[in-house]
């Protein structure tokens, strides 16, 4: 029998995305309507969580998956028999209608084979994802009305352990820790958490930062933050989240990164991965273990310019293993928290001001990536330096030693 964690540690991870990571921090309102999506092999989180939907008055719409398996793997077969037509098909009346039923979004990482997808092609992949720019962007207009919020899960399988070089209960042991399930009161443990993350937040945004420079062990780079910029972080979406982000002005981005962590995506994994920027585009993308993944990413629209720019305090997270998984690895702590960089699409929440208002072209004037096909964090966790140049001239270093370096830590 598969290993799953106590009924009571599944309970409060469902409560916690329902009436916790939803609404900004404030959980589902009665009436309002959930869309849950996972896989067959996250039944048992999936239930609890429709479960948790319809005690606090929600209503849900059910999007439970196929298993893809050996012998039934429909997503690969689509790829491997669709033609130019039916790879950017974008069913946009269905996709809108259920759009506009949907309040909020549940998804439930999870699967038995992670590596269903690694023998289709990239471009093929790239290309789909294309397809549903529409859809992207329609969601983004709804969630910075405030009309759309959502969340993502994780259940643990052997299969995705696997992938991390863990076994299972190692892998269910990383998960309960970075969300505080092994706490009675998970949701209070965020809420402190969130209350942290806000200071750090609002002290970056009160600072007139111009440029960012990164500096470390095979790391020299050089960002603008650009106009009408702000740091994001402790809404709730994500669980777990411990991060800092912006999107800066890609056309600003120059020098090069080397990344200690491994980059994961669909069962394929590139290690080594180093970049190089001059005025704002990837010229240079290597690998030492599969450098054509790094080279696909960086070669889609969109994908050789800089999306977004994030740091974690080592104070906050507990994740202390790769878990193969973006969600985890991106919120990676450790002695030295980490700093992740993603290539391709901007997130849109970064603007300061009222992003439904905001005309196609002034997105460009600002350096917003908008229109990439691709977000790929890759995660560096060695000891790194983040000096900002601020619009007087001045420098001031505002992350050492895996920590933000406040006020309150000068003191």
């Amino acid at each position: 029998m598969a290993f799953e964690p106590s009924a009571a540690v599944t309970e409060r991870y469902a409560r916690l995305l329902v009436d916790f990571a939803l609404g900004d921090g404030e959980g589902i309102k009665p009436g309002e309507t959930v869309r849950v999506v996972g896989l067959e092999e996250t039944k048992p989180l999936f239930a609890e969580v429709c479960r948790a939907v319809w005690r606090s008055g929600g209503n849900v719409i059910q999007q439970l998956e196929m298993s893809q398996d050996e012998r039934f793997n429909l997503e690969r077969d689509f790829f491997q028999i669709a033609g130019d037509r039916q790879l950017d098909h974008f069913p946009a009346r269905y996709r809108r209608g259920l759009l506009d039923e949907t309040d909020h979004q549940i998804y439930i990482d999870g699967t038995d084979h992670p590596r269903a997808m690694q023998d289709v092609d990239p471009q093929k992949l790239l290309r789909r994802q294309a397809a549903f720019l529409p859809l992207i962007a329609w969601q983004q207009e709804k969630e910075s009305a405030g009309r759309l919020h959502w969340t993502i899960g994780l259940w643990g399988t052997e299969a995705m352990a696997a992938e991390a070089g863990l076994s299972v209960e190692h892998y269910w042991e990383q998960i309960i820790r970075a969300c505080f399930l092994d706490d009675p009161d998970p949701i209070a443990r965020w809420r402190e958490t969130l209350a942290a993350i806000h200071r750090y937040r609002d002290w970056l945004n009160s600072l007139p930062i111009d440029r960012l420079h990164l500096e470390a062990e095979g790391i020299d780079l050089w960002m603008t933050l650009g106009e009408r910029r702000r740091w994001v972080g402790g809404s709730g979406r994500n669980i777990p989240s411990f991060e800092v982000f912006t999107s800066p002005d890609w056309r600003g981005t120059n020098g090069h990164v080397q990344f200690s962590e491994p980059l994961y995506s669909h069962g394929m994994i590139a290690r080594g991965v180093r970049l190089e920027f001059k005025d704002g585009l990837v010229t240079d993308a290597t690998a030492e273990e599969n450098p054509e993944l790094v080279r696909q990413i960086v070669g889609a629209p969109g994908g050789n310019r800089l999306g977004e720019f994030s740091m974690t305090d080592a104070r906050l997270s507990r994740i202390d293993r790769f878990m193969a998984n973006t969600l985890y690895d991106e919120n990676v702590g450790g002695p030295f928290g980490n700093t992740h960089l993603a290539v391709g699409m901007s997130i849109i929440d970064a603007f300061d001001g009222d992003a439904a208002a905001v005309p196609d072209a002034e997105w460009e004037q600002l350096g917003f990536n908008l229109a990439a096909a691709v977000h790929n964090d890759i995660v560096s966790k060695t000891d790194r330096t983040v000096t900002a140049v601020m619009r007087d001239g001045s420098e001031r270093v505002i992350y050492a030693g895996g920590r933000f370096q406040t006020d309150a830590d000068y003191a």
